[in-house]
């Protein structure tokens, strides 16, 4: 949590803004929906955040802490688990409307022009867990490539587009090992 977390009203208006952005996205909320649905005062909010965008900025920081921690977790913790489960975990992880990639992944289409600098945020991460993945294939793909381990951002990306889109997944298990199948 950023550092206003001191602030019981400041922490409602940022946990109301990752709810509003994740439901309705970036360009539909503004700082007097946000204001309205947290049931703070104007004053207050500006107190702790500045602008709309350094508000967007904070929460794509926190959720990009909170997958990296997730992501870390699996990888580092549970070493008895096999490439294959690990990679399993970490796409359950992102392949999820109610996890923290959500925001992230919204993101993508709705913020790079308007607000680079939290885009950079996105950016970051992203390159970040194709490079986490790519280590973890090494472990039994010796052949892997970047490449591998930005189709498996790649398939990620599609499962949240079919899951935005109404559409499920039959079975993603399916997915992992069809990707594995294709690596190195």
């Amino acid at each position: 949590m950023p550092s206003f977390s001191q602030s019981s009203r400041a922490v409602c208006a940022f946990e109301t803004a990752i709810c509003l952005f994740n439901q309705y996205g970036f360009n539909n909320i503004g700082v007097d929906r946000i204001i309205e649905t947290s049931q703070i005062a104007k004053a207050s909010f500006y107190k702790y955040f500045q602008s709309k965008e350094q508000l967007i900025e904070i929460c794509l920081s926190d959720q990009r802490k909170a997958l990296k921690k997730e992501v870390h977790w699996v990888i580092n913790t549970h070493k008895n688990l096999s490439v294959h489960e690990k990679l399993t975990r970490i796409f359950d992880l992102h392949a999820n409307l109610d996890g923290s990639y959500h925001l992230l992944f919204k993101a993508i289409f709705e913020i790079e022009k308007r607000y680079p600098d939290a885009y950079q945020i996105v950016v970051e991460y992203r390159n970040w867990l194709i490079e986490e993945v790519y280590k973890l294939l090494l472990v039994d793909h010796v052949n892997a490539s970047e490449v591998d381990a930005q189709m498996f951002l790649f398939v990620v990306d599609g499962v949240m587009v079919l899951l935005l889109g109404g559409s499920g997944v039959d079975d993603p298990e399916q997915l992992i090992e069809g990707f594995l199948v294709g690596v190195g």
